[in-house]
């Protein structure tokens, strides 16, 4: 069993910069995918980021690329996602989310974050002047 914390998230002003940790338990090796999806305030989920644990391939959505880095340290078990240039339509709960690759889970993918079965509690991000 899976189990993903968020953390990082708060207030920040358009063109910040904000880093969001996900620290990952219940690993047994590296043969895992872990993303990043977001729900905006009156919206549904949407798809921002993947990372393999096994050979570090990574996957965006348009919308973030150039402006958000997903990365690991497999040593702690922790995935970061770097998040630069932010802007209000960023405003959202950042969830971090996981699935074993034996059971399909791969990144890069289509819906990038979106399509793993684990998810942890969330991590608020308000961009706002």
């Amino acid at each position: 069993q899976l189990h993903l914390v968020e953390s990082g998230g708060g207030l920040v002003q358009p063109g910040g910069s904000l880093r969001l940790s996900c620290a990952a338990s219940g690993l047994t090796d590296d043969y895992y995918v872990i993303g990043w999806f977001r729900r905006a305030p009156g919206k549904g989920r949407e798809g921002v980021a993947c990372i393999s644990l096994s050979d570090g391939d990574t996957g965006y959505v348009d919308y973030v690329k150039g402006r958000f880095t997903i990365s690991r340290d497999n040593a702690k078990n922790l995935v970061y996602l770097q998040m630069n240039s932010l802007k209000f339509e960023d405003t959202a709960v950042y969830y971090c989310a996981a699935d074993d690759q034996r059971s399909g889970a791969h990144c890069p993918s289509a819906e990038p974050g979106l399509d793993l079965g684990y998810w942890g509690l969330g991590t608020e991000v308000n961009v706002a002047s």
